[in-house]
């Protein structure tokens, strides 16, 4: 099971993107959203991220997504970015 060891960032906060941050909490996963389309989209942006961090790997994390409307392959590959930069492989 890989843990972060530090909090990482990845993306921007621009349109069409995502900035995603990563800390590294006792246990579990933890997802923090912000976005303008949270009514019509939010369950799913959020399983984007619970299965990206699932199949990643990792534990103990709290992903906080401000999301400016990007599509699902962004947002996988900003919480990639983020967990690599902040993570170790246990």
């Amino acid at each position: 099971m890989a843990q972060l060891v530090k909090a990482a960032q990845a993306g921007f906060d621009e349109k069409n993107d995502a900035l995603v941050t990563v800390e590294p909490i006792a246990s579990g996963i933890e997802i923090e959203l912000t976005s303008k389309v949270i009514r019509q989209y939010g369950d799913q942006i959020k399983s984007v991220v619970l299965n990206t961090v699932k199949e990643a790997g990792f534990d103990g994390v709290k992903v906080i997504v401000q999301d400016k409307n990007a599509w699902d392959y962004t947002i996988k590959a900003r919480v990639l970015g983020a967990l690599e930069r902040g993570g170790s492989k246990a």
